[in-house]
């Protein structure tokens, strides 16, 4: 090496430190940014999964199309069937419960729920966490969270077998159903109807309704569960609390030939999908 060659890699060097000084600030600043837009905001999925295989192949689904979500639009989604978490301690660490196909029952854990939510949490419930029938094994026990929260009261009867409907945007300022048609047609589900009229109630905001086009809706044999008129709210948000209520989350399955197959899908609704995923967003990032 020669005199020369050597001052001249004397003289660049600190040029050359800076320069990767530079980007590596640039690259730590970048990753960071990343890593902040991964977690958002985190989201605890509840379920129990021990009964009805319409309601297990939902949340076999959600537990499969919401991480791929996450991972799409920066949140976190962890899942839980240890409903002994639904305490505060557990639940600080989360902006969004989800009850993806029941509720709790012990006292305690009911308690935690009804703390978070009035402490500003916020909750998405799907289908069967709405049930409540007296006498049954999910009676109507819990004054707070089926004539309050949900404002539905108990469940009243259901169509039969699970099909698409035409869903009909009720409230189309809400930022749930912000870039849906007027118009769509859901995934298929088995759809309930409440004892309590939601549009007497005022706390309450129903956000969809069954659409007139879909009658008569549902396929029996028995006569009454298929419906031919009526009103039908299937997805709505009580205003005094972060939360949103789906009627969807039962699958059709083939119980008649006893393979148990799975014959449709609750996120096979482009629609459908959207609606969902502004509601996790709008619950995850939003305030009441």
């Amino acid at each position: 090496m020669n005199h020369f060659t050597l001052i001249l890699k004397l003289k660049n060097r600190p040029i050359l430190v800076s320069i990767f000084h530079i980007c590596l600030i640039c690259l730590l600043s970048f990753t960071g940014i990343a890593q902040n837009k991964t977690s958002d905001f985190k989201v605890i999925a509840f379920y129990t999964g021990r009964e009805d295989q319409a309601h297990i192949s939902f949340l076999h689904e959600a537990n499969r199309w919401f991480p791929a979500m996450g991972a799409a639009n920066h949140f976190t989604y962890d899942t839980t069937s240890d409903w002994n978490n639904l305490n505060a301690d557990f639940l600080s660490h989360y902006q969004v419960v989800i009850f993806l196909d029941t509720r709790p029952d012990s006292p305690v854990q009911r308690k935690a729920f009804e703390e978070y939510m009035k402490k500003g949490g916020a909750w998405m419930g799907f289908h069967f966490s709405g049930f409540a029938l007296t006498p049954s094994a999910f009676p109507q026990n819990w004054e707070w969270y089926h004539n309050e929260f949900l404002g539905a009261g108990s469940y009243v009867s259901n169509t039969w077998r699970p099909t698409p409907a035409v869903l009909r945007v009720m409230d189309k300022n809400s930022p749930v159903t912000r870039n849906l048609p007027d118009t769509f047609r859901s995934a298929a589900s088995e759809w309930y109807r409440w004892s309590n009229d939601l549009r007497r109630n005022s706390d309450i905001d129903i956000l969809l309704a069954i659409d007139s086009s879909s009658f008569p809706l549902g396929t029996g044999p028995k006569l009454h569960e298929i419906w031919h008129s009526g009103f039908y709210p299937v997805v709505w948000t009580n205003k005094n609390y972060r939360m949103v209520y789906f009627n969807m989350g039962h699958n059709d399955i083939d119980y008649e030939h006893h393979t148990n197959k799975e014959l449709s899908s609750t996120f096979s609704s482009p629609d459908q999908n959207h609606l969902i995923l502004n509601a996790l967003i709008w619950l995850g990032k939003g305030t009441r």
